[in-house]
């Protein structure tokens, strides 16, 4: 009976401290997201809520948490909430407590005293072996909540009282920047909840080892929605600011077009901003087509040049060349191209292409330097994503008497496509909106009134070089390069915009040409791999 007892117990204990952790965890979350809407300027810091300014509730978010691990600590340390605590918290945690620690006392020290290292200096020594030793001498549970706790206790109060506000500005001596309390603040809480939620994290599941790797859980996964979230308002912000001067003018059936012969009207939607050209006399509202087909151009140059030399360099290396010097060199060498700065490839193709090719500013060279830049990665994934597949699907192609090479090309291949494309991908995202190599050796006019008629631009004939291509050996416009334009020149062909109107409605066409690009990719990585697994 006794036994049934203290089961039940120590199962509302659990629950008690489940509870808890899920509302610290709660209100960590919540005063996360106000804080990056406060740093990225979507709420005002002098906008109000309950009578309380946002500065003053991101301040009384910070104290509920440090509040709310304080019952988890001390619940803990006189078993009032069942946890199984490791006997310390471990000397990393002591050491980041101590650095926090350190660094609220140099503050506190030259709010209070001076900005001289002599005065701030020995506080911040003394506050931050106050807080290794306060993390590493109790107890886990203690050691892991009461530091972090006290910090988030005192910001908060401070915040909440008015101590420091939007009109408060920290000017150290150390530099010459200053550091507003509407910037300072959101940033502070930003860190302080993400070590509340890892703290609450590792409570809610006992401490020990489970809760180690729960806490590491939360804080990484904080961190990645936050990162997923800046880019989700990053797009936001490009959406909103170009969306009305992308559809200027638009509308769903205002195109239309006789049919011959039949003499049939066939409507269809018009988008001039997307459709235009962006000069010309005739032109009422300007398109940035031109500098869309350049674009599209210069991609697909590339990835035709980088592709096929990519993953042929990466089947000999894998399948024929032995595993030596050579291949370490040359692996060497890939990964160095690839973290190259784009602005050096377009030195390369400025000295050496340039002269030999066009004798200027060309597409054919655009798309040879931006085919430079993309190679490596494409030779680097499509490695990795052969050296994956298993030697078992080799040895039982072998068994079937057929050679090396139709090995490779019917079972090597095809199931390393998935990863190389991913390479592609990620490639084709980098190079898309290149601008540092364009301005060298591809653009012409930013505001061009013909699209480039590489198609139609091809002439053969019987004597060398017997095929030639004028349009491939001029120049011609690409978004980034007419969004550097746009933004740097300060001068637009028509009135219907300002520069700042066209720059954001041509970051938004350049941003959904790179997410067209990557839906295309990853249709065919999803193509790839179902038909690999069917099989």
């Amino acid at each position: 009976m006794s036994s049934v007892t203290e089961n039940r117990l120590a199962a509302a204990d659990s629950t008690t401290g489940d509870l808890v952790s899920l509302g610290v965890i709660g209100v960590a979350t919540l005063t996360f997201l106000a804080s990056w809407l406060l740093l990225l300027q979507w709420v005002d810091e002098t906008a109000t809520v309950a009578g309380l300014s946002v500065l003053k509730l991101l301040g009384v978010g910070l104290a509920v948490i440090g509040g709310g691990l304080v019952v988890i600590g001390v619940g803990s340390r006189f078993d009032y909430i069942d946890t199984t605590p490791s006997s310390s918290a471990g000397a990393p945690v002591g050491v980041v407590f101590g650095v926090l620690w350190a660094i609220l006392g140099g503050l506190a020290a030259t709010l209070l005293l001076e900005n001289a290292v002599v005065l701030w200096l020995p506080v911040a020594v003394v506050f931050g072996v106050v807080g290794f030793l306060a993390s590493v001498l109790p107890g886990e549970d203690v050691g892991s909540t009461l530091p972090v706790a006290a910090i988030l206790i005192l910001l908060g109060v401070v915040v909440a009282i008015g101590g420091v506000n939007a009109g408060w500005t920290w000017s150290p001596d150390w530099s010459s920047a200053s550091f507003p309390g509407s910037e300072l603040v959101p940033i502070l809480v930003v860190f302080g909840t993400l070590l509340g939620a890892w703290s609450a994290g590792k409570a809610k599941e006992g401490f020990g080892a489970e809760g180690r790797q729960a806490g590491a859980y939360y804080l990484i996964g904080s961190v990645v929605f936050a990162m997923l979230g800046v880019l989700g308002l990053l797009i936001g912000f490009i959406v909103t600011n170009g969306l009305q001067t992308t559809l200027t003018g638009a509308s769903l059936l205002g195109g239309r077009q006789t049919i011959p012969f039949v003499g049939l009207q066939v409507a269809w939607p018009e988008f001039p901003f997307l459709l235009n050209q962006t000069g010309g006399l005739y032109v009422e509202i300007p398109g940035v087509l031109p500098a869309l087909v350049g674009t599209l151009w210069l991609v697909v140059g590339a990835v035709s040049f980088a592709v096929p030399l990519g993953i042929g360099a990466a089947v000999f290396l894998t399948e024929y060349a032995e595993r030596g010097r050579f291949t370490q060199v040359v692996e060497v060498a890939t990964n160095g191209l690839w973290s190259t700065p784009s602005i050096v490839f377009g030195l390369f193709g400025l000295a050496f292409l340039v002269p030999r090719i066009s004798g200027g500013n060309s597409i054919v060279v655009g798309q040879l330097v931006l085919g430079f830049m993309l190679l490596p990665l494409v030779l680097i994934t499509s490695r990795e994503a052969i050296l994956a597949v298993p030697d078992a699907r080799r040895d039982a192609s072998a068994a079937l008497g057929v050679t090396k090479w139709q090995t490779i090309r019917s079972v090597v291949l095809p199931a390393a496509m998935p990863g190389t494309i991913t390479g592609v991908i990620l490639g084709v995202g980098r190079i898309a909106g290149e601008t540092a190599p364009l301005l060298l050796v591809f653009g012409g006019s930013p505001y061009p009134s013909t699209t480039p008629n590489v198609l139609g631009g091809f002439r053969f004939s019987a004597q060398p070089p017997f095929v030639t291509n004028e349009a491939l050996l001029s120049p011609a416009s690409a978004l980034p390069y007419q969004l550097y334009s746009t933004i740097t020149a300060g001068v637009f062909p028509k009135e219907i915009f300002t520069n700042t109107e066209f720059g954001w409605g041509t970051a938004l066409v350049l941003l959904l040409v790179v997410v067209g690009l990557y839906a295309i990719g990853v249709g065919s990585r999803l193509y790839f791999r179902r038909k690999l697994h069917n099989e």
